[in-house]
């Protein structure tokens, strides 16, 4: 078996010399002898570069790639431009670290500065961060820049995802800080148990999202005006296809905007990956955990990019730090600016459209079958939830004929999606395997 050690054994010898040792273990004489290990490491042994391949092809062959995906619930199967994928993987980008060192990571800083400035034209605010882990972190993030003294406690509408409620909660566990949730009234976040929740004067921050889990879209404006009346800051988590389509976050009067950027241009596979957005207001610009960065020139007066700011940061702030987000998910970042510049807001507009269009002819059509009807009759936009008799054995036809069905919920319930990708021909062949299924 070859070695993982890139230098030779007498490159080795000679670095030995150098420092004034002979032997490696020298070097490591102030490792205690018991801790030291004496005998082989208890694991399989290695595999050629062949035997590797073909163990790797038959755990890839074990996977399922339906050919048509109706479920979304946080993760959206959106078509991916060729161009998006290609620029990533180029080494430059694919292995860059974090680059502290601006001189030496141009390329790198301009790729997160066009992203920061597309997500601020998206989301209409005046300064993005160059991204956090996910959408759930985001919001989290959001949570704690809403924070001061006086206020501790954060509310989070029910209707908001159920993996987001519980990643704020958890941050709110470890700074000591209260959650409360705000009901949901026919799907949407309730406006006047919102008002009622506020009324103590104690509330920092309120996480509403733009559409809601249920896929219904929420009076986003409206709720904005009551959350301010309150005294407390308006995050806004939005869906980035939708809000091409919607009212900006600034528009609604959002304080602070978030969102998961897995559709902008990631791929389902494995899980994710996964991205989080964060703008907001320059009012607020230095409550923004992780790093901006801007754009200045150079001693020859040429265009040039820095990290301009870390205000939370740990290595910045050390014990004063109020994030942990030392880094970002900058790879990411690059594919999602490269998915808005590629598709322009043209584009992701069309893209937005369709998926509604497609979604709304599929909640008719579903609709259409005896048994199946909608939860909620507000307004939507990808997603929906339909009451579905049978539903294990109707999903599981779907699996059989190639399509993977919705996300079931409650206890009838299953929260459908359509994006773009999906073909008609594709949605009628789900809604007679629907019809079928219900007709026996």
């Amino acid at each position: 078996m070859g070695s993982y050690v890139p230098s030779t054994g007498t490159q080795r010898e000679e670095m030995l010399r150098a420092v004034g040792v002979s032997s490696t273990r020298d070097l490591f004489r102030d490792v205690p002898e018991q801790m030291l290990l004496t005998e082989p490491l208890h694991i399989p042994a290695g595999m050629s570069e062949l035997e590797v391949s073909r163990t790797m092809t038959a755990m890839a062959a074990r996977n399922t790639a339906y050919s048509a995906i109706l479920r979304g619930a946080g993760a959206y199967d959106h078509y991916i431009p060729s161009l998006v994928k290609y620029v990533p993987a180029k080494e430059e980008f694919l292995t860059a670290y974090t680059p502290y060192q601006a001189e030496m990571s141009q390329g790198l800083l301009q790729s997160i500065f066009e992203y920061q400035t597309m997500i601020c034209e998206l989301t209409g605010m005046d300064v993005s961060n160059a991204s956090v882990y996910d959408g759930a972190t985001a919001a989290a993030e959001a949570a704690a820049m809403c924070r001061d003294r006086k206020r501790r406690v954060t509310l989070i509408s029910a209707a908001a995802h159920p993996d987001t409620i519980n990643t704020v909660r958890t941050y709110c566990y470890g700074t000591g800080d209260e959650l409360r949730v705000v009901p949901v009234k026919d799907g949407r976040t309730d406006p006047e148990a919102l008002r009622q929740m506020l009324a103590g004067g104690d509330v920092s921050g309120v996480y509403i999202q733009q559409p809601n889990f249920f896929g219904q879209l929420e009076e986003a404006e409206a709720l904005g005006e009551i959350i301010h009346q309150g005294g407390a800051l308006y995050i806004l988590g939005v869906n980035p296809i939708a809000a091409a389509i919607l009212k900006t976050p600034r528009d609604c009067g959002a304080d602070v905007a978030v969102g998961e950027g897995q559709p902008l241009g990631m791929p389902l596979g494995w899980g994710g990956p996964y991205l989080g957005f964060m703008a907001t207001v320059q009012k607020h610009m230095r409550k923004l955990p992780g790093r901006i960065v801007g754009q200045t020139v150079d001693s020859r007066g040429q265009r040039c990019f820095v990290l301009s700011l870390q205000a939370r940061e740990q290595h910045i702030r050390r014990e004063k730090a109020s994030s942990n987000i030392c880094s970002n998910e900058a790879l990411c970042a690059l594919t999602a600016g490269l998915y808005m510049a590629t598709m322009g807001p043209d584009g992701m507009a069309e893209a937005a459209e369709q998926s509604m269009a497609k979604a709304h002819y599929l909640a008719g059509a579903l609709c259409a079958v005896d048994g199946v009807e909608l939860v909620y009759d507000g307004p939507f936009f990808h997603e929906f939830v339909t009451r579905l008799p049978e539903r294990e054995n109707v999903l599981a036809a779907l699996a059989e004929g190639d399509i993977l069905g919705g996300l079931p919920i409650g206890e009838d319930g299953v929260l459908w999606c359509a994006t773009e990708k999906v073909s008609r021909a594709q949605l009628d062949k789900a809604v007679s395997i629907v019809k079928e299924v219900l007709a026996k």
